[in-house]
């Protein structure tokens, strides 16, 4: 607290003297009261606030008399109110029926190119992801032990080529002794046992020339297995297309029986898609490949905006999937362009039939309600009803009715979400940017 001067007067005595300067006459006039007189009416004050609450009153008044009348004019507007719409006609033709399915892309044919002899890969006469052609020359195997196999048979034909011209020349010599044996044993020079044993040795002779022909086929046999191991030193390729990543580097010893094998060649030109259908959807299918009928099949990619490649059906699963309801169906490619490659995940569309002078409308026509579908129809009078229909097959943004429409009837293609049955519409002209299905 600050200290209260010595100067300064006691605070009852300030308090009387600051008291009696307020009340002197003259000083404060606005204080200056004549208490003798009557009390100030303050009138004016009161008529102001009165004002003020009288106009909030009259303001509040006309802003409930403009929602009325706004209300008023909504409701009278909602009767006769015209809204715009864009409409179609419905139309007379064609409509192919296409199944789809999804679908794996598959080498038309798969081979692991092996070594069918065992040796040293000693040359790789290839690049990995090369197009190859039947015949061309993949690797090669050391040659060598094949050709000392070969020599070897060779060298056991001859010898056995030799053993039998020698068994001929002693079975022509063993017949001859035989017949001038005859000729002793007639005469009496020679007992009849002689005889006998000249011709026992006639027969060993040809026993002996009947085993070396033996030999000599078992060393020709000898000598064509060592020349097809020879051959087999040179790896070709079994079929055409793109072969793989290598599996073996040149100076390792390979082996037929290894799993891996040297690499593998997919053909890709033509290729393979198999795609499933529900089973439902199989006896038209079947119906169509006994009577020959070509089906076509286009595959589009995944989001089934670009059609990719064209082909045909080839032929269908002999099972049903039981597990999934569905069956397996192979179409081939041509595939000349490479769009389609192994593993590669499709759309497949396959053409089934197409469906004469049937009435077609777009497919955003078509609205779904509590009943089922219906479209909003424009009658004469520029008024909308409501018609039921029955739809039919859906080929991309159109759909075919089978019941409630005929060719010329025309349907509401936007705009439908505001309208009514009765209502009344303005028709305006079809925008090319307009929604569709």
């Amino acid at each position: 607290m600050k200290p209260s001067s010595a100067l300064e007067p006691p605070h009852e005595e300030r308090s009387a003297e600051a008291l009696a300067a307020k009340t002197e006459p003259g000083l404060y006039p606005e204080l200056d009261l004549d208490r003798s007189g009557p009390t100030k009416n303050y009138w004016w004050v009161w008529l102001i606030v009165f004002g003020l609450i009288g106009y909030g009153c009259y303001k509040l008044y006309q802003s409930e008399n403009a929602k009325k009348a706004d209300m008023t004019a909504q409701k009278g507007m909602k009767g006769p109110r015209s809204l715009p719409i864009v409409a179609a006609t419905a139309r007379s033709g064609d409509m192919p029926v296409y199944l789809q399915g999804l679908g794996t892309v598959t080498a038309f044919n798969t081979v692991t190119v092996k070594p069918r002899v065992d040796g040293q890969l000693i040359s790789v006469n290839f690049r990995e992801g090369q197009e190859v052609h039947e015949g061309d020359l993949l690797a090669t195997l050391d040659p060598r032990p094949f050709q000392v196999v070969l020599d070897q048979a060779n060298g056991n034909l001859a010898q056995a080529k030799g053993t039998l011209a020698k068994d001929e020349a002693a079975l022509r010599d063993a017949q001859v002794n035989y017949v001038r044996d005859q000729e002793l044993f007639k005469s009496q020079i020679i007992a009849q046992q002689q005889l006998d044993t000249q011709l026992a040795t006639a027969d060993q002779v040809r026993g002996s020339i009947e085993a070396d022909n033996a030999a000599i086929e078992a060393a020709q046999a000898m000598i064509n297995s060592a020349k097809l191991n020879l051959i087999y030193t040179r790896i070709t390729a079994p079929i055409s297309g793109r072969i793989g990543l290598r599996q073996v580097d040149s100076g390792n010893i390979i082996h037929s029986t290894d799993a891996a094998g040297l690499a593998v060649i997919a053909q890709l030109q033509p290729i393979a898609v198999l795609f499933s259908i529900p089973e439902d959807q199989l006896p038209p299918v079947l119906a169509k490949l006994r009577q020959g009928a070509k089906l076509r099949a286009d595959a589009y990619d995944r989001d089934e905006r670009q059609k990719l490649s064209e082909g045909n059906l080839l032929t269908v699963d002999n099972t049903i999937d039981s597990t999934t309801g569905t069956s397996k169906l192979k179409a081939v490619f041509p595939n000349t362009d490479h769009a389609l490659f192994p593993n590669q995940f499709v759309n497949i569309k396959m053409w089934l039939d197409t469906k004469r002078n049937a009435v077609i409308v777009p497919l955003v026509a078509i609205q779904r309600g509590p009943t089922g579908t219906f479209v909003y129809l424009v009658g004469a009078d520029s008024k909308v009803t409501m018609r039921g229909v029955k739809m039919g097959l859906t080929e991309g943004n159109e759909v075919t009715i089978d019941d409630g429409l005929k060719p010329g009837d025309v349907v509401v293609v936007d705009g439908a979400e505001k309208l009514a049955d009765g209502m009344s519409v303005t028709v305006r002209q079809n925008s090319p940017r307009s929604p569709k299905g």
